[in-house]
């Protein structure tokens, strides 16, 4: 756990390490989980998670939110951000766009599973009120990938021949790659299901770049909008035959490439790694990064000093462990890091982090929270600065 807690005012200040940490409410009974978090040009934050009886498999999953004003001591009371009636609503991500446009995305999962999701969104220029924005706007993002029959056929076929020991004689594993090529040259299985995870980043004024991923590929894709959502353009598949990387976290870097830095989805429980020289259409090899993933998501951001932050759970298994590092070389090498939670295994879990850097440079964080010893599940707010995370472990 943090060890040094202080007041929000103090955090104003960001001369010296700082960090602190709430609840955004109390435990309660149902689901809350998969959280997004912004700052509004007054210094307000706005959060939202998705809230119900469970998932994909529970059809009152709602998207909920909350306000916390500047200089406030707690947050407000949850309230309703968007909700496709009895459908499961579910992975919202908040964005705040260089015009002032408050975005959220989000999925209404159509068949109770995940390769039935319906990506949607909508705006508001009317935000600053009580209670939920004023959403003027609301759409559904139809997806097309860019190559992505060649691109996953191609993945499947290294993967037969890497794998080919594994596969022989293995009547199961046999049937498993027949039915995800039958899956790859079918449209709508490549078209439908592509899931939200983690805020989007501008690579230019106007160009958005929104990171998505699919439970049925096990992949990651970008998708891009230079017209404010009025048309959406696709990546190539972030895919290889070692395939398990989803949600992905987009950060740009100084010579203009794009890092995805994703969760694994399979083996060998590390986090994923991919890089793009053309602002994320096409996507260089996937490769393991030195730090644990247990198959949970991961946030990174790129610091107004340059420095990188990446928020994980860095553990082969389990949850429990939530870790703050920092980056002085662009995510080369990651030279601090310091625990959000530090859980004994089976007594708690912080998972699913939301990076943010306000506007006088804290950084925000928010995640689902649990505790053994706490009947149901919340969500959670911490706040730090650089400094904070350079006084952890060296690497």
């Amino acid at each position: 756990m943090m060890s040094l807690l202080i007041p929000i005012a103090a955090c104003l200040s960001i001369s010296a390490p700082q960090s602190a940490s709430e609840l955004i409410f109390e435990a309660v009974p149902k689901h809350n989980h998969g959280s997004s978090i912004v700052e509004t040009a007054t210094g307000d934050l706005i959060a939202c998670w998705f809230h119900g009886a469970g998932e994909r498999n529970s059809d009152d999953v709602v998207i909920q939110g909350a306000r916390k004003r500047k200089g406030a001591e707690k947050w407000s009371q949850p309230f309703l951000m968007a909700d496709s009636q009895d459908l499961p609503d579910c992975n919202p991500v908040l964005f705040i766009d260089p015009r002032g446009t408050l975005w959220l995305f989000w999925i209404a999962v159509q068949n109770n599973e995940w390769g039935g999701s319906l990506l949607k969104y909508r705006t508001a220029t009317e935000y600053a009120a009580d209670g939920p924005p004023a959403w003027n706007w609301q759409d559904v993002i139809h997806c097309r990938p860019l190559n992505f029959e060649a691109k996953a056929l191609a993945a499947i076929a290294e993967a037969e021949i890497k794998f080919a020991d594994l596969l022989a004689g293995n009547e199961r594993y046999k049937g498993m790659i027949a039915e995800l090529k039958e899956k790859t040259k079918d449209k709508l299985t490549t078209r439908l299901g592509w899931m939200t995870r983690l805020h989007p980043i501008m690579t230019s004024e106007n160009r958005m770049m929104l990171g998505l991923y699919t439970d049925v590929f096990s992949c990651s894709l970008a998708a891009f909008t230079e017209d404010w959502g009025k048309t959406w353009s696709f990546s190539e598949p972030i895919i290889s035959y070692n395939i398990g990387n989803i949600q992905p976290a987009f950060v740009k870097k100084s010579n203009g490439n794009i890092v995805a830095m994703m969760r694994d989805n399979g083996m060998p429980k590390r986090i994923r790694r991919s890089e793009s020289a053309d602002g994320g259409v096409t996507w260089g090899n996937i490769e393991n990064m030195e730090i644990p993933n247990p198959g949970s998501s991961v946030d990174a951001i790129s610091l107004s000093s340059g420095n990188w932050v990446l928020v994980c759970n860095d553990t082969a298994n389990g949850r429990h462990l939530l870790t703050a590092y920092l980056s002085d070389d662009e995510g080369a090498t990651w030279k601090f890091k310091r625990p959000l939670e530090n859980f004994q295994p089976d007594a708690g879990s912080g998972a699913y982090p939301c990076v943010i850097q306000a506007a006088d440079e804290t950084i925000h964080c928010t995640y689902s929270f649990v505790r053994k010893d706490v009947e149901g599940s919340c969500i959670k707010h911490a706040w730090f600065n650089e400094d904070w995370i350079k006084q952890g472990t060296a690497q």
